[in-house]
């Protein structure tokens, strides 16, 4: 699920515009945008803010194919959570229309049934339960 953007002859660097930069995911190397490698991985934490196609999908930049492939790897042992992503799409739900939804609502903007619903925010509570318990 990944691409490589091109890449231009080297012997001709010039400055770039920070605008026209990419950060390193890995190394935090900042690069020309058209020396990146980027791609998509499986990440149950990621909603898009405007498309929901790539909900459930993070796209990773890096500087090379070789800090691609650990930041790729690294995901690839994250366990992708259902009730991690439906929770995701709530939270954008709630944070980008009306302040209060109905059931039905939250089901029409996420795409969610009911079930679906109430297992994403069990799962949203416990790990605010988890991280309470874990701050002094």
């Amino acid at each position: 699920m990944w691409k490589r953007k091109g890449r231009k002859d080297r012997r001709t660097a010039k400055p770039v515009p920070m605008e026209l930069c990419d950060l390193c995911d890995l190394c935090a190397r900042v690069f020309p945008e058209d020396e990146a490698v980027s791609g998509y991985v499986p990440d149950s934490s990621a909603a898009h803010t405007t498309n929901e196609w790539f909900d459930g999908l993070r796209l990773i930049t890096a500087c090379c194919d070789d800090h691609f492939d650990v930041i790729k790897d690294g995901y690839a042992h994250r366990p992708f959570v259902d009730e991690e992503l439906w929770a995701a799409k709530l939270t954008r739900a709630l944070t980008t229309g009306p302040p209060a939804l109905s059931m039905d609502q939250l089901g029409c903007r996420t795409g969610l049934q009911e079930p679906q619903i109430r297992a994403a925010i069990a799962w949203h509570n416990e790990r605010m339960r988890e991280q309470q318990r874990m701050d002094p």
